[in-house]
């Protein structure tokens, strides 16, 4: 078991890659705290975590663009858990539109929800993790940020930032022994590209050089790399996770 006892915090745990990276760390003996923004929404995970751990989540529902949500969730987990050892900051939302059709509402959504959200969690989970002088933090990011997508311009911007913050905050936690890492994911099975059919959806597959869509566990298993000792002295990348996606 990589992570036996870790207590890991993941953001956005109730479907897709969230919910495949809660699945993977319970089996590596991880004590885990899932978030969504109902609690109703994280019962399927929670019993697929149960199949494969004695351990239950410790659950935590709020909106990741309420700054003093976010606040009071790490009040609770020092209270509940004493440390945090690892946060995966995986809630996001993707919203296509041309340039030319980008709303205030939209812009502002996505980058409260992909950028501001981030930050606030990164700020929160490092002060726990300083007084400890270790942890991991992995920052969801995506083939969007890394090389742009035609049509996304805003969810493209706020993943490029994503990217940026990870960087700049891995330099300043690095003396404290705090991994701060990107995984940036390309297309993978989820609900995100749901409506991606026909045609569309062969163009795209056409682009990635493995010609398959990738799954929310090969996602996942970045993750564990990027949460456990094997990545050590990994900090301030953004790891790809696309099968070679060319946009």
């Amino acid at each position: 078991m990589l992570l036996k006892n870790k207590v890991v915090f993941i953001t956005g745990a109730s479907r897709g890659i969230g919910q495949a990276a809660a699945l993977l760390f319970a089996e590596h003996g991880a004590r885990l705290i899932l978030h969504a923004r109902n609690g109703a929404s994280l019962t399927e995970t929670i019993e697929k975590v149960a199949k494969v751990s004695s351990i239950s989540p410790y659950v935590l529902t709020y909106d990741v663009k309420d700054i003093s949500s976010i606040k009071n969730s790490f009040k609770a987990i020092k209270k509940e858990f004493g440390r945090l050892d690892v946060l995966i900051n995986n809630a996001g939302v993707m919203n296509e539109s041309l340039l030319g059709l980008v709303s205030d509402e939209l812009i502002g959504q996505t980058m409260e929800t992909n950028v501001h959200s981030v930050l606030y969690h990164m700020q929160y989970a490092s002060r726990i993790m300083m007084k400890q002088k270790e942890g991991s933090i992995i920052n969801v990011s995506s083939i969007a940020g890394t090389n742009g997508i035609e049509g996304n311009s805003a969810y493209s911007a706020s993943k490029a930032a994503v990217i940026g913050a990870t960087k700049s905050v891995s330099k300043e936690l690095a003396p404290y022994h705090i991994r701060v890492n990107a995984v940036a994911p390309g297309f993978i099975n989820t609900d995100l590209i749901g409506h991606y059919k026909d045609e569309r959806l062969e163009k795209v597959i056409e682009s990635i050089k493995m010609k398959r869509i990738g799954e929310p566990k090969e996602v996942a298993n970045v993750f564990l790399f990027l949460a456990s000792d094997l990545s050590s002295y990994v900090t301030g990348q953004v790891i790809g996770v696309d099968g070679g996606m060319v946009v």
